[in-house]
């Protein structure tokens, strides 16, 4: 229960120490029973997330510090202003989670869910979905690389075309479904919302921002591309610059980046990719299994390696 909160607004007529502190512990509170992500600039919530958000309340256009203003005065002690304090920081959160790509792809995967009666949405918070033919009591509460290592396993579905707005291609919806059903499968109970949408994003790399350098000539226009190689480059007699080609556009960013670097452990892929160690193991195990059986007997192994190697050195970053 709160100490001192109300009466320091009371006191003060405005935000003091312990309001502030009340609203960074009602921060943590409201993330951990509904699964919010983090702010941006932070991987994990810790104190100064939950300051960043209260700063970012208290400093919003227009509102700012009228929502304070707005639940004292509707508040009659420090209980009630509690539960006021908490309903703002909830709505807050939800409004920010809707912005990120995360929330976006939660809100699409959701409505994918909700239109179909295979999948059932449970009751309470933080948002959960289980396959209907689940006991509406079980939960998921194994660790989330298990979910992304059971996604992993699943092949012959991608998403080649990812639409930011309009209806979800019809491949989309096939590929996503796919990956759902397999894992709520696994779980064997409803999985947190938040969780599904993690999973998708490893599986798909969906959120990955695309790496591209765009060539401007003289009067503004985007300059034809040459490709240098095919003018310094002797023809490669040995094939593996065209098998090296077909491996490349199968590649994800994440895979590309891993490239020269098949040696290295799970521990400092995940360094490299700034990504969770479970997910950075399945990268890099997608990576050398896609490896394998891409390099066939026909084309010679070292001349492909080299090939793609050389592509990853040219890339832009």
């Amino acid at each position: 229960m709160t100490n001192g909160a109300f009466e320091e607004l009371t006191r003060l007529r405005q935000l003091g120490p312990v309001s502030f502190d009340l609203l960074r512990r009602l921060v943590h509170q409201v993330r951990r029973a509904y699964g919010f992500p983090p702010p941006d600039g932070h991987t994990q919530w810790s104190d100064d997330a939950a300051y960043e958000v209260v700063v970012a309340m208290l400093t919003r256009e227009g509102k700012g510090q009228k929502f304070v203003t707005g639940c004292f005065a509707l508040a009659t002690d420090d209980a009630s202003l509690e539960r006021l304090f908490l309903t703002s920081i909830k709505y807050y959160l939800i409004d920010e989670a809707k912005k990120t790509p995360r929330g976006k792809l939660r809100r699409r995967i959701a409505r994918l869910m909700n239109e179909d009666s295979a999948y059932r949405k449970s009751k309470g918070s933080p948002p959960r979905w289980a396959l209907a033919e689940h006991a509406e009591e079980a939960v998921w509460q194994g660790d989330l690389d298990a979910l992304i290592a059971q996604a992993a396993r699943v092949t012959g579905v991608g998403v080649t075309r990812w639409n930011h707005s309009g209806p979800t291609p019809r491949q989309t919806v096939h590929a996503l479904k796919t990956i759902l059903l397999c894992v709520l499968q696994h779980a064997q109970g409803a999985v947190r919302e938040e969780d599904l949408a993690k999973v998708l994003e490893s599986r798909f790399e969906l959120l990955a921002p695309a790496r591209f350098t765009q060539l401007y000539a003289d009067d503004g226009a985007v300059a034809e591309l040459v490709d240098q190689h095919a003018v310094t480059v002797a023809p490669d007699p040995t094939g593996g610059d065209e098998v090296a080609e077909g491996i490349w556009q199968r590649l994800s960013p994440n895979e590309r980046l891993l490239l020269p670097y098949l040696d290295e452990d799970a521990h400092h892929a995940a360094q490299r990719l700034e990504v969770r160690q479970g997910h950075a193991a399945v990268v890099l195990s997608n990576l050398k299994t896609l490896l394998h059986d891409a390099l066939s007997a026909d084309s010679d192994p070292q001349a492909v390696m080299s090939a793609l190697l050389r592509r990853r050195s040219d890339a832009p970053s």
